[in-house]
Protein backbone atom coordinates (compact mmCIF):
# COMPACT_ATOMS: atom_id res chain seq x y z
CA UNK A 1 0.00 0.00 0.00
CA UNK A 2 1.10 3.94 -0.77
CA UNK A 3 2.63 5.17 2.46
CA UNK A 4 0.63 8.90 1.98
CA UNK A 5 0.75 10.81 5.42
CA UNK A 6 -2.35 12.38 6.55
CA UNK A 7 -1.39 15.53 5.18
CA UNK A 8 -0.56 14.28 1.56
CA UNK A 9 -3.97 13.00 1.95
CA UNK A 10 -5.53 15.81 2.93
CA UNK A 11 -4.09 18.02 0.20
CA UNK A 12 -5.07 15.51 -2.07
CA UNK A 13 -8.72 15.50 -1.14
CA UNK A 14 -8.36 19.61 -0.70
CA UNK A 15 -7.32 19.54 -4.37
CA UNK A 16 -10.03 17.23 -5.48
CA UNK A 17 -12.99 19.05 -3.81
CA UNK A 18 -11.75 22.49 -4.98
CA UNK A 19 -11.33 21.78 -8.52
CA UNK A 20 -14.50 21.40 -11.10
CA UNK A 21 -14.40 17.07 -12.03
CA UNK A 22 -16.05 15.69 -15.31
CA UNK A 23 -19.73 14.86 -15.35
CA UNK A 24 -20.47 11.42 -16.07
CA UNK A 25 -22.31 10.46 -19.46
CA UNK A 26 -26.06 11.02 -19.54
CA UNK A 27 -27.98 8.27 -18.28
CA UNK A 28 -28.79 6.94 -21.90
CA UNK A 29 -24.99 6.86 -22.06
CA UNK A 30 -24.53 3.87 -19.32
CA UNK A 31 -26.25 0.75 -17.99
CA UNK A 32 -25.72 -2.61 -15.97
CA UNK A 33 -23.67 -3.39 -18.65
CA UNK A 34 -21.80 -0.41 -20.65
CA UNK A 35 -20.79 3.05 -19.25
CA UNK A 36 -20.13 4.74 -23.00
CA UNK A 37 -19.04 2.40 -25.87
CA UNK A 38 -17.58 0.31 -23.24
CA UNK A 39 -18.68 -2.85 -22.40
CA UNK A 40 -18.49 -4.12 -18.63
CA UNK A 41 -15.96 -6.84 -18.12
CA UNK A 42 -16.86 -9.30 -15.55
CA UNK A 43 -20.66 -9.46 -15.59
CA UNK A 44 -22.96 -11.81 -16.28
CA UNK A 45 -26.66 -12.47 -16.28
CA UNK A 46 -26.48 -15.71 -14.23
CA UNK A 47 -25.30 -16.24 -11.29
CA UNK A 48 -23.62 -19.57 -11.58
CA UNK A 49 -21.73 -17.78 -14.61
CA UNK A 50 -20.42 -15.38 -12.31
CA UNK A 51 -19.12 -18.18 -10.12
CA UNK A 52 -17.88 -20.02 -12.03
CA UNK A 53 -15.83 -17.33 -13.47
CA UNK A 54 -15.02 -15.89 -10.27
CA UNK A 55 -13.76 -19.77 -9.38
CA UNK A 56 -11.51 -19.90 -12.49
CA UNK A 57 -9.63 -16.17 -11.49
CA UNK A 58 -9.11 -17.30 -8.17
CA UNK A 59 -7.32 -20.25 -9.72
CA UNK A 60 -5.26 -18.20 -11.59
CA UNK A 61 -4.32 -15.57 -8.73
CA UNK A 62 -3.92 -18.36 -6.75
CA UNK A 63 -1.01 -19.65 -9.01
CA UNK A 64 0.89 -15.82 -8.81
CA UNK A 65 2.97 -14.48 -6.09
CA UNK A 66 2.22 -12.41 -3.47
CA UNK A 67 4.32 -9.66 -5.39
CA UNK A 68 2.21 -10.19 -8.46
CA UNK A 69 -1.11 -10.01 -6.68
CA UNK A 70 0.78 -6.27 -4.97
CA UNK A 71 1.15 -5.29 -8.97
CA UNK A 72 -2.67 -5.84 -9.47
CA UNK A 73 -3.79 -3.85 -6.62
CA UNK A 74 -1.64 -0.94 -7.41
CA UNK A 75 -3.32 -0.84 -11.01
CA UNK A 76 -6.54 -1.01 -8.89
CA UNK A 77 -5.48 2.33 -6.63
CA UNK A 78 -4.13 4.10 -9.91
CA UNK A 79 -7.62 3.47 -11.38
CA UNK A 80 -9.52 4.78 -8.51
CA UNK A 81 -7.73 7.71 -8.00
CA UNK A 82 -8.37 8.25 -11.66
CA UNK A 83 -11.77 7.94 -12.03
CA UNK A 84 -12.80 8.85 -8.55
CA UNK A 85 -14.79 11.94 -10.47
CA UNK A 86 -16.78 9.16 -12.61
CA UNK A 87 -17.84 6.63 -10.19
CA UNK A 88 -18.74 9.39 -7.61
CA UNK A 89 -21.07 11.32 -10.21
CA UNK A 90 -22.72 7.77 -11.27
CA UNK A 91 -23.21 7.09 -7.76
CA UNK A 92 -25.41 10.45 -7.36
CA UNK A 93 -26.52 10.20 -10.87
CA UNK A 94 -28.04 6.53 -9.88
CA UNK A 95 -28.89 6.64 -6.64
CA UNK A 96 -30.14 10.25 -5.81
CA UNK A 97 -28.01 10.13 -3.13
CA UNK A 98 -25.16 11.92 -1.58
CA UNK A 99 -22.55 14.48 -2.87
CA UNK A 100 -20.78 14.07 -5.66
CA UNK A 101 -17.59 16.11 -4.04
CA UNK A 102 -17.71 14.13 -1.02
CA UNK A 103 -17.77 10.38 -2.94
CA UNK A 104 -14.78 11.55 -4.87
CA UNK A 105 -13.10 12.00 -1.10
CA UNK A 106 -14.29 8.37 -0.31
CA UNK A 107 -12.90 6.96 -3.30
CA UNK A 108 -8.96 8.37 -2.95
CA UNK A 109 -9.65 7.57 1.11
CA UNK A 110 -10.42 3.71 -0.22
CA UNK A 111 -7.44 3.52 -3.05
CA UNK A 112 -4.88 4.95 -0.68
CA UNK A 113 -5.79 3.77 2.83
CA UNK A 114 -7.12 0.12 2.33
CA UNK A 115 -4.90 -2.16 3.59
CA UNK A 116 -3.08 -4.48 0.40
CA UNK A 117 -0.83 -7.84 0.66
CA UNK A 118 1.49 -6.24 3.56
CA UNK A 119 -1.62 -7.19 5.72
CA UNK A 120 -1.02 -10.62 5.48
CA UNK A 121 1.30 -12.02 7.89
CA UNK A 122 2.37 -15.30 8.89
CA UNK A 123 3.36 -16.36 12.45
CA UNK A 124 6.18 -18.91 13.38
CA UNK A 125 6.62 -20.78 17.06
CA UNK A 126 9.52 -22.61 17.71
CA UNK A 127 10.15 -24.92 20.60
CA UNK A 128 11.82 -28.06 22.28
CA UNK A 129 9.35 -30.11 19.42
CA UNK A 130 9.84 -28.45 16.22
CA UNK A 131 8.25 -25.51 14.31
CA UNK A 132 4.85 -24.43 13.74
CA UNK A 133 3.95 -22.19 10.74
CA UNK A 134 0.64 -20.32 10.76
CA UNK A 135 0.02 -18.68 7.16
CA UNK A 136 -3.24 -16.99 5.78
CA UNK A 137 -4.13 -18.03 3.23
CA UNK A 138 -7.31 -17.41 1.08
CA UNK A 139 -10.82 -18.73 1.09
CA UNK A 140 -11.46 -19.04 -2.47
CA UNK A 141 -14.57 -17.85 -4.15
CA UNK A 142 -15.99 -14.89 -1.61
CA UNK A 143 -19.79 -13.94 -2.10
CA UNK A 144 -19.94 -10.43 -1.37
CA UNK A 145 -23.48 -8.21 -0.96
CA UNK A 146 -22.67 -4.49 -1.48
CA UNK A 147 -24.82 -1.51 -0.44
CA UNK A 148 -26.73 1.50 -2.50
CA UNK A 149 -25.18 4.40 -0.02
CA UNK A 150 -21.56 3.38 -0.92
CA UNK A 151 -21.13 0.90 -3.89
CA UNK A 152 -18.68 1.60 -5.69
CA UNK A 153 -16.46 2.76 -3.03
CA UNK A 154 -17.30 -0.95 -1.05
CA UNK A 155 -16.49 -2.61 -4.29
CA UNK A 156 -13.34 -1.40 -5.00
CA UNK A 157 -12.40 -1.90 -0.63
CA UNK A 158 -13.32 -5.37 -0.56
CA UNK A 159 -11.64 -6.11 -3.90
CA UNK A 160 -8.35 -5.12 -2.42
CA UNK A 161 -9.02 -6.85 0.55
CA UNK A 162 -10.12 -10.10 -1.32
CA UNK A 163 -7.26 -10.40 -3.84
CA UNK A 164 -4.89 -9.19 -1.32
CA UNK A 165 -6.21 -12.51 0.47
CA UNK A 166 -5.64 -14.27 -2.98
CA UNK A 167 -9.43 -14.95 -3.54
CA UNK A 168 -11.53 -14.49 -6.61
CA UNK A 169 -15.11 -12.33 -5.70
CA UNK A 170 -18.21 -12.40 -7.37
CA UNK A 171 -20.62 -9.31 -6.18
CA UNK A 172 -24.55 -9.16 -5.71
CA UNK A 173 -24.99 -5.53 -5.67
CA UNK A 174 -27.50 -3.43 -4.29
CA UNK A 175 -30.52 -3.05 -7.20
CA UNK A 176 -30.77 0.51 -6.68
CA UNK A 177 -26.55 0.97 -7.25
CA UNK A 178 -26.19 -1.63 -10.21
CA UNK A 179 -24.34 0.49 -13.18
CA UNK A 180 -22.22 2.27 -10.21
CA UNK A 181 -21.48 -1.12 -8.58
CA UNK A 182 -20.53 -2.57 -11.92
CA UNK A 183 -18.28 0.29 -12.88
CA UNK A 184 -16.14 -0.58 -9.94
CA UNK A 185 -16.21 -4.67 -10.87
CA UNK A 186 -15.27 -3.52 -14.56
CA UNK A 187 -12.44 -1.13 -13.21
CA UNK A 188 -11.03 -3.88 -10.69
CA UNK A 189 -11.03 -6.31 -13.90
CA UNK A 190 -9.10 -4.06 -15.81
CA UNK A 191 -6.67 -2.65 -13.65
CA UNK A 192 -6.32 -6.89 -12.76
CA UNK A 193 -5.75 -7.18 -16.49
CA UNK A 194 -3.14 -4.50 -16.37
CA UNK A 195 -1.21 -5.86 -13.72
CA UNK A 196 -0.79 -9.05 -15.19
CA UNK A 197 -3.67 -11.05 -13.46
CA UNK A 198 -6.70 -13.31 -15.38
CA UNK A 199 -9.00 -11.10 -17.39
CA UNK A 200 -11.52 -11.72 -15.15
CA UNK A 201 -10.76 -12.18 -11.41
CA UNK A 202 -13.99 -10.03 -10.06
CA UNK A 203 -17.93 -10.78 -10.85
CA UNK A 204 -20.93 -8.68 -10.61
CA UNK A 205 -24.77 -9.66 -12.05
CA UNK A 206 -26.21 -7.29 -14.43
CA UNK A 207 -29.63 -7.23 -12.77
CA UNK A 208 -28.95 -8.93 -9.04
CA UNK A 209 -31.80 -10.04 -7.25
CA UNK A 210 -32.99 -12.14 -4.03
CA UNK A 211 -32.86 -15.47 -5.90
CA UNK A 212 -29.25 -14.34 -7.18
CA UNK A 213 -28.32 -13.31 -3.73
CA UNK A 214 -29.70 -16.89 -2.62
CA UNK A 215 -28.45 -18.94 -5.63
CA UNK A 216 -24.54 -17.08 -4.01
CA UNK A 217 -25.10 -17.93 -0.56
CA UNK A 218 -25.89 -21.69 -1.65
CA UNK A 219 -23.55 -22.45 -4.24
CA UNK A 220 -20.35 -25.15 -3.18
CA UNK A 221 -17.83 -22.74 -4.56
CA UNK A 222 -18.49 -19.93 -2.33
CA UNK A 223 -16.40 -19.96 1.01
CA UNK A 224 -16.86 -16.98 2.14
CA UNK A 225 -19.87 -14.94 2.40
CA UNK A 226 -19.96 -10.83 3.15
CA UNK A 227 -22.51 -8.68 3.58
CA UNK A 228 -22.46 -5.03 3.98
CA UNK A 229 -25.73 -3.61 4.24
CA UNK A 230 -29.07 -3.46 6.46
CA UNK A 231 -30.45 -5.93 8.55
CA UNK A 232 -32.31 -7.90 6.76
CA UNK A 233 -29.62 -9.03 4.40
CA UNK A 234 -27.20 -9.58 6.92
CA UNK A 235 -29.38 -11.96 8.77
CA UNK A 236 -30.10 -14.17 5.53
CA UNK A 237 -26.26 -14.62 5.12
CA UNK A 238 -25.92 -14.90 8.82
CA UNK A 239 -28.29 -18.30 7.96
CA UNK A 240 -26.42 -19.38 5.23
CA UNK A 241 -25.01 -22.20 7.32
CA UNK A 242 -21.73 -20.60 5.26
CA UNK A 243 -18.49 -18.56 7.54
CA UNK A 244 -19.48 -14.94 6.99
CA UNK A 245 -18.95 -11.66 7.68
CA UNK A 246 -21.69 -9.42 8.55
CA UNK A 247 -21.36 -5.81 8.75
CA UNK A 248 -25.05 -4.40 9.63
CA UNK A 249 -26.94 -1.29 10.92
CA UNK A 250 -25.48 1.31 13.39
CA UNK A 251 -27.16 4.57 15.06
CA UNK A 252 -24.19 6.14 16.48
CA UNK A 253 -24.84 8.47 19.24
CA UNK A 254 -22.95 11.47 19.98
CA UNK A 255 -22.28 12.52 23.81
CA UNK A 256 -20.75 16.89 24.66
CA UNK A 257 -20.10 16.91 28.12
CA UNK A 258 -18.97 20.64 30.03
CA UNK A 259 -15.37 19.76 29.19
CA UNK A 260 -15.40 19.44 25.26
CA UNK A 261 -14.36 22.65 23.63
CA UNK A 262 -17.50 23.73 22.33
CA UNK A 263 -17.39 25.30 19.26
CA UNK A 264 -14.42 22.58 17.59
CA UNK A 265 -17.09 20.27 18.61
CA UNK A 266 -19.80 22.17 16.93
CA UNK A 267 -18.29 22.00 13.62
CA UNK A 268 -16.49 18.14 13.95
CA UNK A 269 -20.30 16.83 14.67
CA UNK A 270 -21.78 19.11 11.77
CA UNK A 271 -18.44 17.94 9.64
CA UNK A 272 -19.09 14.28 10.31
CA UNK A 273 -23.09 14.24 10.31
CA UNK A 274 -22.86 15.98 6.44
CA UNK A 275 -20.40 13.69 5.00
CA UNK A 276 -22.59 12.42 2.18
CA UNK A 277 -25.27 13.52 3.32
CA UNK A 278 -24.84 10.81 6.13
CA UNK A 279 -25.15 8.21 4.61
CA UNK A 280 -21.75 6.12 6.03
CA UNK A 281 -22.98 4.04 8.68
CA UNK A 282 -20.43 5.32 10.95
CA UNK A 283 -21.70 9.20 10.95
CA UNK A 284 -23.30 11.29 13.80
CA UNK A 285 -27.15 10.47 14.43
CA UNK A 286 -28.17 11.65 17.37
CA UNK A 287 -26.42 14.36 19.88
CA UNK A 288 -26.85 13.74 24.07
CA UNK A 289 -25.53 17.41 24.82
CA UNK A 290 -24.60 18.81 28.67
CA UNK A 291 -27.87 21.18 29.52
CA UNK A 292 -25.57 23.93 30.58
CA UNK A 293 -23.25 23.48 26.99
CA UNK A 294 -26.14 22.63 24.86
CA UNK A 295 -27.38 26.71 23.94
CA UNK A 296 -23.47 27.71 23.07
CA UNK A 297 -22.80 23.63 21.01
CA UNK A 298 -26.38 24.67 19.11
CA UNK A 299 -24.79 28.16 18.18
CA UNK A 300 -21.54 26.61 17.37
CA UNK A 301 -23.59 24.12 14.81
CA UNK A 302 -25.14 26.93 13.29
CA UNK A 303 -22.14 28.48 12.26
CA UNK A 304 -20.92 25.53 10.72
CA UNK A 305 -23.85 25.12 8.26
CA UNK A 306 -26.87 23.88 10.67
CA UNK A 307 -30.43 25.05 10.38
CA UNK A 308 -32.38 24.82 13.93
CA UNK A 309 -36.14 24.01 13.23
CA UNK A 310 -38.76 23.78 16.08
CA UNK A 311 -40.17 21.33 17.58
CA UNK A 312 -43.82 21.59 15.38
CA UNK A 313 -41.25 21.69 12.40
CA UNK A 314 -39.20 18.94 13.36
CA UNK A 315 -42.53 16.63 13.84
CA UNK A 316 -43.78 17.85 10.54
CA UNK A 317 -40.72 16.75 8.82
CA UNK A 318 -40.69 13.18 10.87
CA UNK A 319 -44.20 12.44 9.02
CA UNK A 320 -42.36 13.10 5.66
CA UNK A 321 -38.90 11.20 6.37
CA UNK A 322 -40.59 8.54 8.44
CA UNK A 323 -43.70 6.10 6.48
CA UNK A 324 -45.83 4.07 7.59
CA UNK A 325 -45.41 0.26 6.87
CA UNK A 326 -47.61 -2.55 7.76
CA UNK A 327 -45.68 -5.95 8.67
CA UNK A 328 -46.80 -9.82 7.45
CA UNK A 329 -48.03 -9.94 10.92
CA UNK A 330 -50.20 -6.54 10.62
CA UNK A 331 -48.18 -4.64 12.70
CA UNK A 332 -47.55 -0.94 11.87
CA UNK A 333 -43.69 0.62 11.66
CA UNK A 334 -42.52 3.42 11.03
CA UNK A 335 -39.67 3.08 8.11
CA UNK A 336 -36.97 5.47 6.36
CA UNK A 337 -38.66 7.24 3.44
CA UNK A 338 -36.21 6.01 0.81
CA UNK A 339 -36.74 8.92 -1.12
CA UNK A 340 -35.21 11.36 1.46
CA UNK A 341 -31.89 8.92 2.63
CA UNK A 342 -28.88 11.10 1.21
CA UNK A 343 -30.32 14.01 0.06
CA UNK A 344 -28.95 17.66 0.64
CA UNK A 345 -30.43 19.54 4.03
CA UNK A 346 -31.88 22.14 1.26
CA UNK A 347 -34.31 19.39 -0.43
CA UNK A 348 -35.30 17.79 3.11
CA UNK A 349 -36.58 21.66 4.39
CA UNK A 350 -37.96 22.37 1.33
CA UNK A 351 -40.58 19.97 1.76
CA UNK A 352 -41.55 21.63 4.93
CA UNK A 353 -41.82 24.74 3.33
CA UNK A 354 -38.26 26.23 4.28
CA UNK A 355 -35.82 28.20 1.85
CA UNK A 356 -32.07 27.42 3.38
CA UNK A 357 -29.26 29.12 1.14
CA UNK A 358 -26.41 26.79 -0.40
CA UNK A 359 -24.46 26.87 2.68
CA UNK A 360 -27.45 24.85 5.16
CA UNK A 361 -25.83 21.75 4.95
CA UNK A 362 -27.64 20.18 8.37
CA UNK A 363 -31.25 20.24 9.63
CA UNK A 364 -31.00 20.31 13.91
CA UNK A 365 -33.52 20.33 16.60
CA UNK A 366 -33.51 19.74 19.75
CA UNK A 367 -36.15 16.71 20.75
CA UNK A 368 -37.14 14.36 23.43
CA UNK A 369 -35.59 10.92 24.00
CA UNK A 370 -38.18 9.07 22.09
CA UNK A 371 -38.87 11.07 18.91
CA UNK A 372 -38.07 9.07 15.98
CA UNK A 373 -35.09 11.34 14.93
CA UNK A 374 -33.26 9.70 18.07
CA UNK A 375 -34.57 6.07 17.88
CA UNK A 376 -34.51 5.60 13.80
CA UNK A 377 -31.00 5.50 11.57
CA UNK A 378 -32.19 8.03 8.79
CA UNK A 379 -29.30 8.40 6.90
CA UNK A 380 -30.17 12.28 6.55
CA UNK A 381 -28.38 15.04 7.04
CA UNK A 382 -31.01 15.88 10.20
CA UNK A 383 -29.96 15.76 14.10
CA UNK A 384 -32.04 15.51 16.93
CA UNK A 385 -29.89 17.12 20.23
CA UNK A 386 -31.42 15.85 23.54
CA UNK A 387 -30.60 17.97 26.59
CA UNK A 388 -28.84 15.67 29.49
CA UNK A 389 -27.93 17.04 33.19
CA UNK A 390 -24.88 14.77 33.67
CA UNK A 391 -22.50 12.08 32.43
CA UNK A 392 -24.66 9.38 34.05
CA UNK A 393 -27.91 10.61 31.91
CA UNK A 394 -25.65 11.07 29.03
CA UNK A 395 -24.18 7.30 28.69
CA UNK A 396 -27.35 5.72 29.82
CA UNK A 397 -29.69 7.34 27.31
CA UNK A 398 -26.53 6.88 24.46
CA UNK A 399 -26.10 3.22 25.17
CA UNK A 400 -30.44 2.28 24.71
CA UNK A 401 -30.18 4.94 21.35
CA UNK A 402 -27.03 2.53 20.02
CA UNK A 403 -29.52 -0.18 20.46
CA UNK A 404 -27.19 -2.87 21.14
CA UNK A 405 -25.58 -2.51 17.61
CA UNK A 406 -21.90 -2.09 19.03
CA UNK A 407 -21.19 -0.44 15.78
CA UNK A 408 -20.03 3.21 16.41
CA UNK A 409 -20.53 5.90 18.83
CA UNK A 410 -18.26 9.50 19.52
CA UNK A 411 -17.61 11.50 22.43
CA UNK A 412 -16.27 15.20 23.10
CA UNK A 413 -14.59 15.98 25.86
CA UNK A 414 -11.33 16.55 28.28
CA UNK A 415 -12.26 14.31 30.89
CA UNK A 416 -10.64 10.91 30.96
CA UNK A 417 -13.15 9.46 33.19
CA UNK A 418 -16.18 10.35 31.38
CA UNK A 419 -14.70 9.17 27.91
CA UNK A 420 -13.72 5.60 29.15
CA UNK A 421 -17.02 5.35 31.16
CA UNK A 422 -19.08 5.82 28.13
CA UNK A 423 -16.41 3.83 25.95
CA UNK A 424 -16.54 1.08 28.60
CA UNK A 425 -20.26 1.00 28.56
CA UNK A 426 -21.47 1.42 24.54
CA UNK A 427 -19.27 -1.60 23.52
CA UNK A 428 -18.99 -0.37 19.99
CA UNK A 429 -16.50 -1.29 17.40
CA UNK A 430 -15.63 2.16 16.46
CA UNK A 431 -15.23 4.98 19.48
CA UNK A 432 -14.13 8.29 17.66
CA UNK A 433 -13.40 11.02 20.45
CA UNK A 434 -13.08 14.79 19.54
CA UNK A 435 -12.94 14.40 15.76
CA UNK A 436 -15.72 13.95 13.03
CA UNK A 437 -17.02 10.49 12.69
CA UNK A 438 -15.08 9.47 9.28
CA UNK A 439 -11.62 9.76 11.52
CA UNK A 440 -12.80 6.73 12.68
CA UNK A 441 -12.22 4.73 9.31
CA UNK A 442 -9.15 6.83 8.35
CA UNK A 443 -9.63 10.27 7.01
CA UNK A 444 -7.99 12.62 9.52
CA UNK A 445 -7.20 9.77 12.11
CA UNK A 446 -4.75 6.88 12.22
CA UNK A 447 -5.57 3.49 10.54
CA UNK A 448 -6.57 2.03 7.70
CA UNK A 449 -9.47 2.65 5.62
CA UNK A 450 -12.87 0.14 5.41
CA UNK A 451 -16.62 0.00 4.01
CA UNK A 452 -17.28 -2.83 5.52
CA UNK A 453 -17.55 -2.62 9.63
CA UNK A 454 -18.13 -6.14 10.78
CA UNK A 455 -19.72 -5.40 14.42
CA UNK A 456 -22.58 -8.03 14.62
CA UNK A 457 -19.57 -11.59 13.25
CA UNK A 458 -16.85 -9.36 15.25
CA UNK A 459 -14.20 -9.11 12.73
CA UNK A 460 -14.60 -5.29 13.28
CA UNK A 461 -11.97 -2.83 10.73
CA UNK A 462 -12.11 -5.45 8.37
CA UNK A 463 -9.10 -5.78 6.17
CA UNK A 464 -7.17 -8.52 3.87
CA UNK A 465 -6.56 -10.43 6.97
CA UNK A 466 -10.08 -10.63 7.72
CA UNK A 467 -10.79 -12.60 4.37
CA UNK A 468 -8.35 -15.32 5.26
CA UNK A 469 -8.28 -18.36 7.00
CA UNK A 470 -5.61 -19.67 9.13
CA UNK A 471 -3.54 -23.12 8.18
CA UNK A 472 -1.38 -24.66 10.26
CA UNK A 473 2.07 -26.27 9.06
CA UNK A 474 3.95 -28.61 11.69
CA UNK A 475 7.42 -29.97 11.97
CA UNK A 476 7.94 -31.79 14.77
CA UNK A 477 11.59 -31.93 16.42
CA UNK A 478 13.03 -30.15 13.64
CA UNK A 479 14.49 -27.07 12.20
CA UNK A 480 14.76 -25.31 15.41
CA UNK A 481 18.53 -23.41 15.86
CA UNK A 482 18.92 -22.76 19.52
Amino acid sequence: MANFSEAEIREVVTRVLGNMQPAAPAPKDWDSKHYGSRKFVGIYDDMNEAIKAAEAGYRAVRAMSVEQREKIITEIRRLTREEAPVMAALGVAETGMGRVDHKQAKHLLVADKTPGTEDIVSNAKTGDNGLTLVEMAPFGVVGAITPSTNPSETVICNSIGMIAAGNGVVFNPHPNAIATSNYAVDLVNRACKLGGGPDVLVCSMVKPTLDSAAIMQSHPLIRLLVCTGGPGVVRAVLSSGKKAIGAGAGNPPVIVDDTADIEKAGKDIIDGCTFDNNLPCIAEKEVFAFNNIADKLIAAMLRSGAYLIDAAQADELAKIVLVEKTDKNGKVKKIVNRDCVGRDAAVLLEKIGVKAGKDIRCIVCETGFDHPFVQEELMMPILPIVRVKDIDEAIDLAVKAEHGNRHTAHMHSKNIDNLSRFARAVETTIFVKNAPSYAGIGFGGEGHATFTIAGPTGEGITSARSFTRQRRCVMADSFRII
